[in-house]
């Protein structure tokens, strides 16, 4: 859209303002039209040109874009809004349309896979996916690239998957107690069939045996990663005699659950208990006492599933079918020498 020149003069031509900014005059068509395929520096100085002398240009028009749709379990946990803000972030710039779905209540009527697919959604990512080999298979039918997000249990061959470095977190969660002299030690380990719990817990155990420490099979507790499951495990696990001086837990929630328990217990965290949680969500520094976690770079991870995504869209191949990010101890007030005596 072009305004009239200030003070009664017509409009410049589109020759004037390439010789001006030094571009062609086809590239200050596109400009004054809104075109693409032009610099941002280019297309900021054209701007400024044609604005001085009383056009008015459109918006920039965006590339055409592919509807793609980002599957979560819910749209609650802080762990799910985290991984949603880096993929909504990059699909900025990977012409990616994104919509989010939470998993249907019957997963088994794979109808709702068909619908994904007659929406004209072109890819798939799944954040903490149980889909099964059915739901799989019916993707793949509808030529659907899929790629999960923290699977819970061991991906195919042929998935393609973004999580974190579990296992070392595991060991360096561990570490901090034991260099901190911690010997007595329990573990909320999380959900039993999930990937990441058993790396973990893995992980933990490793810790031990390099401090020379002797597991505990009475200190290891399976659960899930809530609140709640925290303050259940924690109270059962704080009434064993003796009781351990630190918890490492598979969640920031079950971590907040655990200190709950312990203020129940009349236990101060961390004179008289350590408490380290995993992920490093937003209330883990908002906690009482702050929190000590292994970070999870959650952001980061639904950025690289939309890159992995659009890699496959686009026809190419991704460097790998498993990518993980590496996790790292964060360290707060939660965690503190063992008491002497």
């Amino acid at each position: 859209m072009v305004a009239n020149r200030p003070n009664g003069q017509g409009k410049p031509s589109l020759a004037e303002v390439a010789k001006m900014t030094g571009v062609s005059i086809s590239t200050v068509s596109k400009v004054a039209n809104g075109g693409a395929n032009v610099s941002d520096a280019t297309r900021e100085r054209v701007e400024h040109a044609l604005k001085e002398r009383g056009y008015v240009t459109p918006r920039k028009r965006r590339g055409s874009t592919t509807p793609v749709t980002v599957l979560a379990r819910d749209m609650y946990s802080p762990y799910t809004l985290d991984v949603l803000r880096g993929a909504i972030d990059a699909a900025e710039t990977s012409q990616l349309d994104v919509t989010v779905a939470v998993y249907p209540d019957d997963a088994r009527d794979l109808r709702w896979i068909d619908e994904l697919h007659a929406a004209g959604r072109r890819g798939v990512i799944a954040i903490t996916s149980t889909l099964d080999d059915a739901e799989r298979a019916r993707f793949a039918a509808h030529r659907i690239p899929l790629v999960v997000i923290d699977p819970l249990s061991n991906p195919e061959e042929d998935t393609y998957s973004i999580g974190a470095t579990n296992w070392a977190g595991g060991v360096s969660a561990t570490e901090h107690l034991t260099e901190l002299g911690h010997r007595r030690i329990a573990i909320l380990s999380g959900y039993p069939e999930a990937m990441a719990s058993r790396a973990r817990l893995s992980g933990f155990l490793a810790g031990l045996a390099a401090a020379g420490v002797e597991p505990d099979p009475e200190l290891e507790l399976p659960g899930d990663f809530t609140f709640d499951s925290g303050l259940e495990l924690g109270e059962k696990v704080l009434a064993r005699d003796p009781r351990p001086t630190a918890v490492v837990t598979a969640s920031d929630s079950q971590a907040l659950g655990v200190l709950e328990a312990a203020r129940r217990a009349g236990l101060r965290v961390p004179a008289d208990l350590s408490v380290i949680g995993f992920d490093d969500l937003i209330m883990a520094q908002m906690s009482s006492p702050p929190l000590t976690t292994v970070r999870q770079p959650l952001d980061l991870m639904g950025a690289a599933a939309v890159e992995t995504l659009a890699a496959l869209l686009a026809g190419s191949t991704p460097r790998s079918h498993h990518t993980e990010l590496a996790t790292r101890l964060v360290v707060r007030s939660s965690t503190g020498p063992v008491a002497m005596g």
